[in-house]
């Protein structure tokens, strides 16, 4: 299917799920949040995929345990989108134990759309340990793992420090790229670091700077960061300010 079919496609099916979510929002809990991100580089599983300054918008909405997701990347220097992403997803708990499933179509210019399936579960204890699988059924025909771990440090009653902490593997994702040999790869892939802090001017309005460092955790993701990286790196420390209205 063409880029552009594709695009169209996505939009559509947005576009029909968006109006089932709010038709039977009389039925099931209902809730809605728009963010936008403003940062220094779009960074995307350690990926520097453009060092100019991004606006990242996002708009999310949840009925029941079923939830959707409108996010899209926006170049500050060139002033043009070049990604929109759309997610579907459902969570349910069991005890201590959030399990969550989901579909994500990459809407991209300069390179062919993907899709991915994937399945994540996280447990309510100290640091909050969670792992997701993705499953690329499209241009990647591969796989992909996170692990993260994250505790937040209430500051007072309206701001807390936020600290994470991730590492990942990819499982031959042509996506992720390739090895020096320019085939894909099966290897660990790159590690993270993060700190925010969130504050809550009201309780529709929260604010959130941020900083991360991304690095490699293997030669053949490295040899993929430095390739895509516009001076070359292999890491990169990047940061910069989330807005949230919640409705």
């Amino acid at each position: 299917m063409a880029g552009s079919m594709k695009k169209g496609f996505m939009l559509v099916m947005s576009a029909v799920i968006m109006m089932i979510v709010v038709a039977s929002a009389e039925a099931t809990e209902t809730s809605a949040s728009f963010s936008v991100d403003v940062l220094s580089n779009y960074v995307w599983r350690g990926q520097n995929l453009g060092d100019d300054g991004v606006v990242q918008p996002s708009l999310d909405v949840t009925s029941g345990n079923f939830g959707i997701n409108y996010w899209s990347n926006q170049d500050m220097e060139t002033n043009e989108g070049n990604e929109t992403d759309l997610t579907l997803s459902y969570s349910t708990e069991i005890d201590k134990l959030s399990l969550g499933f989901g579909y994500i179509y990459y809407a991209l210019d300069g390179a062919e759309d993907t899709q991915e399936v994937y399945v994540s579960a996280s447990y309510d204890m100290f640091m909050s340990p969670s792992i997701t699988l993705y499953g690329d059924f499209d241009e990647g025909d591969g796989a992909f793992i996170v692990a993260s771990i994250g505790h937040s440090i209430g500051i007072n009653d309206k701001a807390s420090l936020n600290l994470g902490a991730s590492a990942s593997a990819n499982i031959d994702n042509k996506v992720m790229g390739t090895d020096s040999s320019g085939k894909e790869f099966t290897d660990f892939y790159n590690g993270e670091v993060s700190a925010s802090v969130s504050y809550a001017v009201n309780d529709k309005i929260s604010i959130e700077p941020k900083v991360a460092y991304s690095f490699p955790l293997s030669s053949d993701a490295k040899n993929v960061f430095e390739g895509l990286d516009p001076k070359g790196h292999d890491d990169v420390f990047y940061g910069g300010i989330n807005l949230t209205l919640s409705f």
